[in-house]
């Protein structure tokens, strides 16, 4: 089945920032959406629909749903994602935009790259500002959120792609202020403690 071009794209744009946020949610939702026969994938993704591919999904869905609510240990699981969410929203891309034209497929898989890595990137920023408070509600609070985003943005990229891109679109902006602002006041804090810990001594 071939999509419009601009219905595609659109819908691989709203499917990879739901891939930033939680790449194994996004994926069992397409498989089990798909297998139900609740929409159409791009020929080259049917594989999706297949319970070999929504089984591990949702085990590794399950695995994250609680390793991203532990404090501190959620760093280090977001960051080691980082090669892994951006690869698969890129691969998942290149398969769903084979329909196109070379350069538009190419075009289509860098935008879905770039919008996956700001997604990963802004939810990894917010986790490293809130995990120095001292209760795990705000963890938990945001990784029922993301988890949501997710699936709810996987669902709207199918039904309503171009709703699902603008919402995509607008949250990789944020993204990209939460990232620069959270920069900065790390940077500050760390300035901070470096000249509490190593003042420079006063000159005569």
């Amino acid at each position: 089945m071939l999509f419009a071009p601009q219905r595609l794209v659109a819908m691989i744009l709203g499917a990879s920032f739901a891939a930033g946020l939680n790449v194994y949610a996004t994926v069992a939702t397409l498989g089990l959406l798909a297998h139900f026969d609740l929409l159409m994938l791009p020929e080259p993704l049917h594989l999706l629909a297949s319970w070999w591919v929504i089984g591990p999904a949702l085990a590794l869905f399950l695995v994250e749903f609680f390793a991203d609510k532990v404090p501190l240990f959620d760093l280090l699981w977001n960051a080691l994602h980082t090669f892994v969410r951006v690869p698969v929203a890129g691969v998942l891309a290149w398969q769903a935009a084979q329909q196109l034209s070379p350069i538009e497929q190419l075009v289509t898989v860098l935008l879905a790259c770039l919008i996956a890595f700001l997604a990963h990137g802004g939810k990894l920023a917010v986790r490293t500002a809130v995990t120095h408070s001292p209760e795990p509600v705000s963890n938990i609070a945001l990784s029922l959120g993301e988890d949501a985003l997710a699936i709810g943005l996987t669902w709207a990229a199918t039904q309503h792609p171009y709703i699902a891109a603008a919402v995509a679109l607008v949250l990789a902006v944020l993204a990209v202020l939460a990232i620069r602002l959270i920069w900065r006041v790390l940077k500050k804090v760390f300035r901070g403690t470096r000249d509490f810990l190593f003042p420079e001594p006063e000159r005569a």
